[in-house]
């Protein structure tokens, strides 16, 4: 083996980037008359699953790298939309946390969301899309 990928590989990860770019370039024109970037609004699911997470906690779910989460939340914190709060575990760890109106605004955004997220997955039958996140789970793991 040469340690070249095969072309199945290639091209099942092509595949994967190219649902993701159309969600994503999808979810995004909905949320942009809004102001608020995908990025955003991924920070502010996570924290309606679970409020006051870490920094280190909240950015698999975000998909982003620390010192680019940190910017993000940088901007939240301005908009209003999070805020961050001493851990009462420990003094030095911070916590981001859903405000009001991050709250009201995640509201309001979910269903257009949803839309874009149900054009995809509408695609496939409820087997094949149990399957598939089945599969894509193992992948993340």
């Amino acid at each position: 083996m040469n340690g070249a990928p095969d072309a199945g590989s290639v091209e099942l990860s092509d595949l994967i980037a190219g649902v993701n770019r159309r969600l994503d370039t999808a979810v995004e024109t909905r949320l942009k008359p809004a102001g608020v970037r995908i990025e955003q609004f991924r920070v502010m699911a996570s924290l309606e699953r679970r409020d006051g997470q870490s920094m280190g906690e909240l950015a698999p779910s975000v998909f982003v790298d620390l010192p680019t989460l940190t910017k993000i939340v940088d901007r939240m914190v301005s908009n209003g939309l999070v805020y961050r709060a001493p851990d009462p575990r420990g003094r030095r760890r911070v916590l981001v946390v859903l405000s009001d109106k991050g709250r009201r605004h995640l509201r309001e955004l979910g269903p257009l969301v949803e839309t874009e997220r149900r054009q995809v997955i509408d695609t496939l039958s409820p087997s094949e899309a149990s399957q598939l996140s089945h599969l894509l789970r193992g992948i993340l793991s």
